[in-house]
């Protein structure tokens, strides 16, 4: 069992890879003003693809609900995101 455990872990990895990878090559591949509607400055998108976790996430959109949206959050910290709640 531990093995078929290991080769579904793997599995999910390389996929989890694959869309990461696609995700930076789609948004890298937009302009800079594209990139700016949607609020995202184009040093951000490996932070946004590659650094941030589901917990991070989960902690922006209780920000977002909250008296501070995330960005400015951000700016008022003074580093790229919040720790989780």
């Amino acid at each position: 069992m531990f093995v078929v455990n290991l080769f579904a872990a793997a599995r999910e990895a390389f996929s989890d890879w694959r869309r990461r990878e696609q995700a930076y090559g789609e948004l890298m591949a937009l302009d800079d003003r594209s990139l700016a509607d949607i609020g995202v400055h184009r040093s951000e998108i490996p932070g946004l693809v590659y650094g941030k976790s589901e917990a991070v996430h989960a902690g922006e959109a209780a920000l977002n609900t909250g008296i501070f949206a995330a960005h400015q959050a951000r700016v008022a910290g003074g580093h790229g995101a919040l720790p989780p709640f």
